[in-house]
């Protein structure tokens, strides 16, 4: 596996067009960044991104089976190899940006995603009480949300601060379909229960819509 920051280059005329158009269209910046990774039809994704906050400007941490090729020339890019030392009890703090979601039985039966905090208001509406502030809402809802994922996926949650709710919404190039996602931001400590099972979350992700940005889980030692 690869880490690398990837950030669109600064000093050309033509990349300040190619920032101005992607940060206008969520879709085109997706999809740039999947031209990193160009592989046959049918090919699954292999890596995980996170784009990060840096005035608007096109920047990410990626997490990839491959190594990103840039064949525009529009892209700084530093990659090193990702081995993490992973053991049982190792304390660890952590970053993750998620799309939360429940999935409930729609009217034809089938599965449907439900934004966690638009779900919660729902339900607080149907059992008629009172609605509760926004910043209690996350942390209620973004931790259970969390905690009913840890020990499946290998460690145990010390404690997170959750914030940054956010709506997303974008067009599909070809199709014109909508794309609409919320996102959560985490931040904590964790202890590793189970390494081999924790290693396969971090290099699959934590959640749905890891295709936009979503689900890469960044560590760091204390």
């Amino acid at each position: 596996m690869f880490f690398s920051k990837i950030e669109l280059r600064r000093e050309a005329e033509q990349c300040a067009r190619v920032a101005q158009v992607m940060t206008q269209d969520g879709y085109r910046l997706h999809q740039a960044l999947w031209q990193l990774f160009l592989a046959p039809p049918g090919t699954p994704r292999d890596f995980l991104y996170r784009q990060l906050e840096t005035a608007h400007w096109p920047s990410f941490y990626v997490l990839s089976a491959r190594q990103p090729v840039d064949t525009r020339g529009v892209w700084s890019i530093q990659s090193k190899s990702y081995v993490p030392q992973l053991a049982a009890g190792q304390r660890l703090a952590f970053s993750l940006c998620a799309n939360p979601v429940v999935t409930k039985l729609g009217p034809h039966g089938k599965p449907v995603r439900h934004d966690v905090i638009k779900n919660a208001k729902q339900l607080r509406q149907n059992r008629a009480e009172p609605p509760i502030p926004l910043g209690a809402l996350m942390a209620q809802e973004g931790e259970t949300w969390l905690h009913n994922r840890a020990e499946r996926c290998g460690f145990h949650v010390e404690q997170v601060r959750v914030d940054g709710y956010r709506q997303h919404q974008f067009r599909k190039a070809r199709s014109g379909n909508w794309v609409k996602f919320s996102t959560l931001d985490f931040d904590g400590l964790l202890t590793v229960v189970d390494p081999e099972l924790f290693g396969h979350t971090l290099y699959t992700g934590l959640g749905p819509a890891k295709s936009f940005g979503c689900g890469l889980l960044l560590i760091r030692r204390v």
